[in-house]
């Protein structure tokens, strides 16, 4: 076949509608993928409503992507046809900027994001960078997989690299997308971890997950309960709201670290008092580049942890993405090709 399937949208704020390109032909260091599933992110909808500077018409987005390599071009080596990988926010990075020349990669000053800076997964194939693969492991599926190269890896290498160790209190600020991942990580790491949510409802769930604790946030002080299990080592924001991130604050023990994860442009209400006792701290954290997404994927292989998603169909795109977007979806929605 010389055509694929692509779900572009046509116009800011507009609707997705399947067409027809031709099929794509990887450059120079280049691979073509055929997309077997790919994540629908809340990021994405930032993209659809031009919310970035740069988002160009029309937009074929998709930033968790998983497939086969099934071309190549000039100059790779390392990778062959048949290859399952995974692409995900980091898209390549340009190699030439300050961040990239101290080797912090994520914070490259022209980060290539799938769906963004070049065609993304939402559709049959799409052509990737070499620097933006990362292998999917045996033990994984690529619609397991494919959430793993966004929200997994944020979650999973918030917590690597943060100053918690194995016995530390970790709460997780939300159960959603990100947080029912963050739990997950958080207590296979060994982490005495809380699970911080609005209501009840979510209890059962986060303690299935691995939380050791739950607080209901509607119902206590959250500060204040954690404080009674000794204070947070760290507290993973997952939730996007500076309110419920602010108010988790207060219960870091000392040198705690409050690490945002939740994208929101809203300001977080935090004295400088507050930061200087107990020499606490707030950190915010981007997801990682491909190794940090392939380091996730054997992490989840080996551990057992699992995204919880719905499937559908990539001409149910518009259902599927309205789903994410009003929060229908449990936890996380993927696109299917049928490769």
């Amino acid at each position: 076949m010389n055509t694929m399937r692509v779900a572009q949208v046509n116009t800011a704020g507009g609707k997705f509608e399947i067409v027809e390109r031709e099929l794509p032909q990887p450059g120079p260091g280049h691979v073509r993928i055929a997309v077997e599933a790919s994540g629908i992110c809340h990021t994405d909808s930032a993209f659809v409503n031009a919310g970035l500077p740069g988002v160009q018409f029309p937009l074929v987005t998709g930033h968790e992507v998983a497939g086969r390599i099934d071309a190549l071009g000039e100059e790779v080596t390392g990778w062959q046809v048949g290859d399952r990988v995974e692409v995900g926010w980091f898209g390549g990075n340009c190699g030439h900027c300050l961040p990239c020349r101290e080797g912090d990669f994520i914070n490259c000053q022209n980060l290539q994001v799938p769906g963004w800076a070049y065609p993304g997964g939402y559709a049959d194939a799409m052509v990737a960078p070499v620097t933006a693969l990362s292998r999917i492991p045996d033990g994984l599926s690529a619609v397991d997989a494919a959430p793993l190269g966004c929200a997994g890896v944020t979650t999973y290498n918030a917590l690597r690299r943060s100053p918690a160790r194995p016995g530390d209190l970790v709460a997780v600020l939300g159960v959603g997308g990100l947080g029912h991942l963050g739990v997950q990580y958080a207590s296979r790491f060994g982490f005495d971890t809380v699970a911080i949510a609005r209501g009840g409802e979510k209890e059962a769930l986060a303690r299935e997950l691995g939380a050791r604790h739950y607080i209901d946030s509607s119902a206590t002080d959250v500060a204040e309960a954690l404080q009674a299990l000794g204070g947070a080592r760290v507290v993973l924001a997952t939730a996007a709201n500076a309110d419920a991130m602010t108010a988790t604050f207060d219960g870091l023990r000392h040198r705690g670290q409050l690490i945002a994860l939740g994208v929101i442009p809203d300001p977080l209400h935090i004295s400088p008092l507050q930061l200087i006792t107990g020499s606490r701290s707030v950190q915010g954290h981007p997801s990682g580049t491909a190794q940090d997404v392939q380091d996730t994927m054997a992490f989840s292989a080996q551990a057992g942890v699992r995204p919880m998603v719905e499937t559908a169909p990539l001409e149910e795109v518009n259902d599927a993405y309205q789903r994410m977007l009003s929060g229908a979806a449990r936890f996380r929605m993927v696109l299917t090709t049928g490769n």
